[in-house]
């Protein structure tokens, strides 16, 4: 987030260090993003995928551009308030609507869409289902949910909608907070199979 709020990435030397030191677990990073040798630096530091957020809205033809010379890497974020896509950290609310956008990045050749509702992300209110599954039934990429996974029974929730394209969840304050069991949660995510 402050590389996002930044206009460029900020905590490159800890991201460098986590890949470093857990290089079999699969990383994504995403916060101020904003040229083609940012994205190759990452990867070159053992990041498996990129996550373009702002870049994408304000200049879609980038991640065209991405896509042919990193395939199988990039990732897009859409923040959305009410259906319309948020750039700069959340800052600015643009005209540009959830769907439309998803689904021209995925003929682009993205490899999936994290979808946060800003509304609800860090407020602990639970995730947005509804909007969630909206978006993954007008794709046939992955969504990745963010925003709002609170407790147990978000990840309940998500699992049972799963089969519309859900692949994952992002959950930050829930953890630190202590409502959801990172643990348990996952035993429940990796119980359901995505796509079935």
């Amino acid at each position: 987030l402050n590389g996002a709020f930044a206009g460029k990435p900020v905590n490159a030397d800890i991201i460098h260090q986590i890949a470093k030191t857990y290089p079999d677990i699969p990383i994504q990073v995403g916060g101020g993003i904003r040229d083609e040798e940012t994205i190759q630096a990452y990867l070159e530091a053992g990041v498996t995928y990129v996550i373009i957020g702002t870049k994408a809205i304000q200049e879609p033809h980038f991640v065209s551009d991405a896509c042919v010379e990193f395939p199988g890497h990039i990732i897009i974020s859409l923040d959305a308030q009410n259906g319309k896509l948020a750039t700069d950290g959340w800052s600015k609310l643009s005209h540009h609507n959830v769907i439309d956008m998803a689904q021209r990045f995925e003929q682009d050749g993205v490899e999936a869409i994290v979808f946060t509702d800003i509304h609800r992300d860090g407020m602990m209110q639970g995730i947005n289902v509804e909007s969630t599954v909206a978006l993954a039934r007008a794709i046939d990429i992955p969504v990745i949910a963010a925003g709002g996974v609170t407790t147990i029974e978000d990840i309940k929730a998500l699992c049972k909608v799963a089969d519309a394209g859900i692949l994952a969840a992002i959950t930050g304050r829930a953890i630190y907070e202590g409502t959801l069991d990172f643990t348990e949660a996952q035993k429940l995510a990796d119980s359901y199979e995505f796509g079935v």
